[in-house]
């Protein structure tokens, strides 16, 4: 029992992250059972069966609350699937281990430049006029389905820093379309390893649990995204990218214990400079608008 409270409110607050900053749910769930003894691809299978319950609540909350672009969503879906169907084939007789780490060295990257974007960024919004292509859209839901099954986890690490790369779309529409399009990718994945491997692996108690969990944080990871400013929301972003991609790096490289603690000391120390600067930003600009507004015209 006490094994599926934990389950359940890591569950919680991976859905919570993920929905707020379009990432996380699966990389936190499949680490998680691995710790517990699972073997990855069943680890994989069992995350993406619960995914498909919990993306489709995290779906309708952002459709809910205006986060998604039907465009960016209709796009990514069929590639996505596909990708995601292979990809569980594929991890049913190959370990995704090996790849990791050239995943995330790129998504490091990524996650550095989003960082640094937003950090500099003045206060609000403008996206560029026009849609963002099916060109740039379909071969990244095609690569980012096959690396989600995988790894267990990758459509939202993939995905969402390239889409905020660009300036098509704000990023709470970048989140919540991310979001919502992943029913469809972890559908495909669980069909995948179904046919590949059967649900014999799939401890269903643990899956449940993890449904719960995210279905509780579904709503409210949706609402903050429409509440929180872009550039916050962006700093956020980069900022979990970092992290999670960087222990993945130092793991594969297998770096020392104690050399890992003072590049994590130092990452934590800069990103929670770069949250606090971009706060201190945020209220600078809301009490200058506030002085604009009351001032007679």
């Amino acid at each position: 029992m006490q094994k599926l409270i934990v389950l359940a409110l890591i569950g919680l607050l991976a859905q919570l992250v993920d929905g707020a900053l379009g990432m996380a749910y699966g990389v936190t769930s499949t680490s998680l059972l691995l710790l517990f003894g699972l073997s990855p691809a069943a680890a994989s299978a069992s995350v993406h069966l619960a995914e498909v319950v919990t993306t489709a609540a995290s779906g309708l909350s952002h459709w809910r609350f205006g986060n998604i672009d039907r465009h960016v969503v209709r796009t990514l879906v069929l590639p996505g699937s596909i990708g995601a169907f292979g990809g569980a084939y594929f991890l049913a007789s190959v370990s995704g281990e090996t790849i990791k780490p050239f995943v995330s060295a790129f998504l490091l990257a990524l996650g550095a430049y989003i960082l640094l974007r937003f950090l500099v960024a003045r206060p609000g919004f403008r996206p560029k006029r026009g849609r963002v292509p099916r060109r740039f859209l379909a071969p990244l839901g095609l690569f980012a389905g096959f690396a989600d099954a995988v790894g267990g986890g990758g459509w939202g690490p993939i995905t969402t820093p390239a889409l905020m790369m660009r300036r098509d779309l704000e990023p709470r529409r970048v989140i919540g379309s991310v979001d919502t399009s992943e029913f469809a990718i972890a559908l495909s994945a669980t069909v995948g390893f179904a046919l590949s491997m059967g649900f014999e692996p799939v401890h269903w108690l643990w899956v449940g649990a993890l449904v719960l969990g995210g279905i509780i944080a579904a709503p409210i990871a949706a609402w903050l995204v429409r509440v929180m400013p872009s550039h916050v929301l962006g700093v956020l972003v980069g900022g979990v990218i970092l992290l999670t991609n960087m222990r993945t790096l130092l793991i594969a490289l297998e770096v020392p214990e104690t050399a890992k603690m003072w590049v994590y000391g130092a990452l934590w120390t800069a990103l929670i400079s770069a949250f606090g600067y971009t706060l201190h930003k945020h209220r600078h600009a809301a009490k200058r608008a506030l002085a604009t507004e009351s001032t007679p015209g």
